[in-house]
């Protein structure tokens, strides 16, 4: 390069670098580039971290170590000095050196704090390298370590030092917890996986392939990182598809999960529908441009066989009831015994290439083949049995059976002969702990010194030998999946057991899922699909007594006066005269939960992680639970996001 193309090249970036100035001072931004000295207290570090040699993404070089030469460069590290400076001068021989024949060699020295970096001495090799876009710059790093606290931002950059320490790159950045790990899984990678050499570059090479399509289509302006987008792009796509696809694939493929990253730019959020749709869609426009459909075809999958799971059997119950009350208007097929992810991402494509408007999939563990299926299909309608899941383009569906709990626990209060009652549960998932929380206060309500001996049946351990041990009279099992299960006894629900350790079933929530089913083909034959979808928000059906959804089977056997409290309670919590959490509750540890001025929100239900005071137990450990029950609690768990994810073996 010629000194004059190198002056060319210096008075642009002048240019460049005064038009970021003012541009800064408009928007009252800090101007210069930031100064580590200024930001960092030696009472805010840890320690510090020779990190030697290493390649710099050069776009994450933000200040300068001290403030000496910050009014030198603008934020953007574009000069601001006239070329008849010696600054001048010196950044236009370097500019020469760049595209000369030995290039700039000599390594730049900063320090790195909180994944950002900070020159300190170098930065006009960084100006002249960032005037001509390189993506990297060799540099001696310092690592300066912040003390460990709960502010977000540190727990983050710890969980990337954990990383870094296995991948040794910097360009991965994430804005929620967990997400390095969950990466890790994503490209089959156990927990503690070291990556190669060659690994680091093939990842490097295909996510910068990503990060430039990402921000082609707009990413910049979500508040989201690339990494982010690429960890909600793998939900759907598996990492080799980014070696494989061309440019307009790729495009194509982000396009098509661009709601999903939208909800993560925006922290997940969730609309949860606690009424169901009701009437018909009504207006002139409605009416001209009425595109209600006359037939649906509708799908069922399943994880397991009815004839072995009486969770399937309760669904498909559901299914007959639909059929039945719709008749010739749907048509529908069902899909039993779909086990594996790939095994129902064949099905649900076979069951669009039929003609499915509806998919129900019964199960969460097909939430991974159904994130797929509207990422490719968005005009068909699925929704998957769950609770607080955000994914956008899909739906989930349970029910508030807290509120049958509640009923139960008052039952159970008025019939225990001791003051203790057993309690089973089942997984530590969402929604489980306000059931317990629930039966707890109606025992209470009863009793007011009832306690729960609460067991969970996803770990180890005898119940039976627990509570006998105890003297306990009255057991609460598992909900029922459906009224003929419940007035079935066998195990469902709320217990009583004679000296002669005989059973008498009491009471059971249960389900009716043909209600619920026929009351959503109903809302998409009125019109009023849409009219819960709530700006782009994930959508959780969350209905309770008051849908029919869910009821209370109350036994042969209970007593005339328990059987109409129940009836009473049940009626009020359907007229919303009663609100079993509209009370002062106090947890475990005695810290007050709800003063009982108020009613608990919706989402304060359903993300309860806590229990209330007489319940003697605990939430359980991930290591805690049984083998068989682990796959359940990654997808649901209360604390999922902090549970290393599973690999299925290297992808790069």
């Amino acid at each position: 390069m010629s000194l004059t193309e190198a002056m060319d090249q210096y008075k642009r970036c002048l240019k460049q670098g005064q038009k970021d100035y003012r541009a800064d001072v408009l928007r009252g931004r800090y101007p210069y580039p930031q100064v580590l000295d200024e930001i960092l207290d030696e009472s805010m570090c840890a320690g510090r971290v020779d990190l030697g040699l290493i390649e710099i993404p050069i776009n994450q070089i933000v200040g300068t170590k001290s403030a000496g030469r910050k009014s030198a460069f603008a934020s953007s590290f574009m000069p601001l000095l006239p070329i008849d400076t010696e600054f001048g001068a010196k950044w236009v021989k370097l500019c020469q050196a760049h595209l000369g024949t030995d290039g700039i060699r000599d390594p730049i020295k900063c320090y790195e704090y909180l994944g950002r970096f900070y020159v300190e001495e170098g930065n006009k090799r960084v100006s002249v390298l960032k005037s001509y876009g390189a993506a990297t710059i060799p540099g001696q790093v310092t690592r300066m370590v912040p003390v460990e606290t709960q502010d977000l931002a540190i727990q983050r950059y710890y969980e990337f030092m954990d990383f870094y320490r296995l991948a040794g790159i910097y360009q991965v950045q994430f804005e929620r917890l967990g997400s390095y790990a969950k990466l890790q899984a994503a490209l089959g990678y156990e927990p503690g996986y070291i990556w190669t050499k060659e690994e680091r570059k093939s990842f490097l090479s295909s996510f910068a392939r990503f990060r430039e399509a990402f921000r082609k289509q707009g990413g910049d302006s979500l508040n989201v990182t690339p990494a982010g987008a690429l960890l909600v792009w793998l939900g759907v796509n598996p990492f080799q598809a980014l070696k494989d696809m061309t440019a307009a694939e790729l495009s194509k493929s982000i396009t098509a999960v661009w709601p999903d990253i939208k909800l993560l730019a925006e922290g997940g959020p969730i609309a949860i529908s606690t009424v169901p749709p009701t009437g018909e869609r009504s207006g002139i426009l409605s009416k001209v441009f009425d595109s209600r459909p006359s037939h649906l075809n509708v799908a069922f999958i399943h994880t397991s066989n009815p004839g072995e799971s009486v969770w399937t059997r309760a669904h498909d119950a559901g299914r007959r009831h639909l059929e039945e009350a719709l008749g010739s208007k749907i048509t529908v097929t069902t899909y039993p015994n779909v086990r594996s992810a790939s095994e129902a991402d064949r099905v649900m494509e076979e069951a669009v290439e039929a003609g499915a408007d509806v998919i129900f999939a019964t199960a969460p563990p097909l939430i991974g083949a159904s994130r797929k299926v509207v990422a490719r299909h968005p005009n068909v309608k699925v929704l998957v049995c769950s609770l607080d899941m955000s994914y956008a383009g899909l739906r989930t569906y349970y029910s508030r059976i807290y509120e049958s709990k509640f009923i139960t626990g008052a039952i159970a209060g008025a019939m225990a002969r001791n003051d203790t009652i057993g309690y089973i549960a089942n997984y530590p998932i969402f929604g489980v702990p306000a059931g317990i929380n629930a039966f707890a206060l109606g025992a209470q309500m009863v009793n007011p010194n009832a306690k729960l001996l609460l067991h969970w049946s996803c770990t180890a351990g005898d119940p039976g030998e627990l509570f006998e041990k105890r003297g306990v009279t009255v057991i609460s099992n598992r909900e029922s999946p459906s009224p003929e299960q419940a007035a079935a006894g066998w195990g469902w629900g709320l217990s009583l057991f004679t000296q002669e350790r005989q059973e008498i079933p009491l009471a059971a929530p249960c389900w009716n899922w043909g209600t619920f089913y026929e009351k959503v083909i109903n809302s998409i034959f009125q019109g009023t699909w849409d009219a819960g979808k709530d700006g782009g928000k994930a959508v959780n059906y969350w209905w309770g007594l008051d849908s029919g959804v869910i009821d209370v089977q109350l036994g042969l056997a209970l007593p005339d006066g328990v059987k109409r409290m129940a009836l009473l309670l049940k009626d009020a919590i359907v007229r919303k005269s009663f609100d079993p959490f509209a009370c002062k509750i106090l947890d475990q540890d005695g810290q007050v939960r709800c003063d009982g001025s108020r009613s608990l929100t919706p989402e304060e239900i359903v993300q309860m992680d806590w229990l209330c005071q007489g319940v003697e137990g605990s939430i359980p450990s991930f290591d805690q639970l049984l083998p068989m029950s682990r796959s359940m609690v990654r997808l649901l768990g209360l604390y999922r996001d902090a549970i290393p994810p599973e690999t299925e073996g290297k992808l790069l």
